[in-house]
């Protein structure tokens, strides 16, 4: 039920670069037909890189590893296209339905078909008001148990980002600043919360990953929080009061569980003037150009 494409599947047996793409941003991220052009384009600074990209996604009950143009414009256009975390893809699977991946599906789909590094916008986290809503985003727990390394710029600035934190030392998640002293806050290029470790290149993120494969131990991923650059983040005063806004809207509105997200992130988008899209993009885009010379670097260590 796991088919990679041939261009995956001859890297790996030949110990070249990959990198593992997932593809909601694809299929939920982006209005059309921007969608696919961001996602061509993304695959294109992979290959820039001189490594294989792996967009990942499950296509009538077959998860895939690896997407040729045609299957990357199905997510991109088809209608009906499922959003699917880890716990969704048995039930995917055996339903035969077709859906975009998340952070959490991507990185368990890449490492089991032996793709270590994933490169992706933020991570979820830990919610606002967790102690009165208990929401937590399935992708820590995931990342607790599965060996990958994850090039993000933090998690979403709409999480409670020091609990997140918090959250990700409780489970053994490794967490490392690229070039920097302070977490990411995805929209913008420090959050104001400091990490206990940086990293200066790819070759040392690469060492960090050989080091946790001779100690053993937990398979737990290791998260490299790459923030965008500061001439392309949003403006940190426009952020802190749009996003005070938000989260006023979504409680008036009453908007809850699931559906608290994506009502946040689209209310960024259309009271920034779509600044806040832009930074996104910048984000990714720079995550999965470093993805690709960290998995350069894995693939010469």
């Amino acid at each position: 039920m796991l088919v990679m494409s041939e261009e995956v599947r001859e890297a790996l047996a030949a110990h070249r670069p990959v990198v593992a793409l997932e593809s909601t941003i694809i299929a939920h991220g982006l209005p059309r037909p921007r969608n696919l052009q961001v996602a061509l384009e993304l695959e294109d600074v992979v290959r820039q890189e001189g490594a294989v990209p792996a967009t990942i996604a499950v296509l009538d009950g077959r998860a895939h590893v690896g997407l040729d143009k045609r299957q990357v414009e199905r997510i991109a256009n088809e209608e009906g296209i499922r959003k699917l975390g880890h716990r969704d893809l048995p039930l995917a699977v055996a339903a035969g339905v077709s859906g975009a991946t998340t952070v959490s599906a991507t990185a368990l789909l890449a490492s089991l078909a032996g793709v270590r590094v994933f490169a992706t916008g933020g991570l979820g986290g830990v919610h606002r008001e967790w102690t009165v809503t208990q929401d937590e985003s399935a992708d820590l727990g995931l990342l607790a148990r599965t060996r990958i390394t994850v090039v993000c710029a933090g998690v979403k600035s709409i999480l409670d980002v020091p609990a997140t934190l918090q959250r990700l030392e409780t489970l053994g998640v490794a967490v490392a600043g690229y070039r920097t002293t302070h977490f990411p806050g995805f929209y913008l290029s420090d959050s104001g919360h400091p990490v206990d470790w940086t990293v200066e290149s790819p070759v040392q993120v690469a060492e960090v990953m050989r080091a946790q494969d001779t100690l053993g131990g937990p398979e737990s991923a290791l998260v490299v929080a790459h923030p965008v650059p500061e001439d392309e983040q949003l403006d940190p005063e426009l952020h802190a009061r749009v996003l005070a806004d938000a989260l006023h809207a979504c409680e008036e509105e009453g908007v809850i569980g699931q559906a608290v997200t994506p009502f946040l992130l689209d209310y960024l988008v259309r009271h920034t003037g779509g600044a806040s899209l832009s930074a996104n993009l910048a984000a990714v885009r720079g995550n999965v150009r470093l993805a690709a010379r960290i998995a350069a670097a894995w693939a010469g260590a």
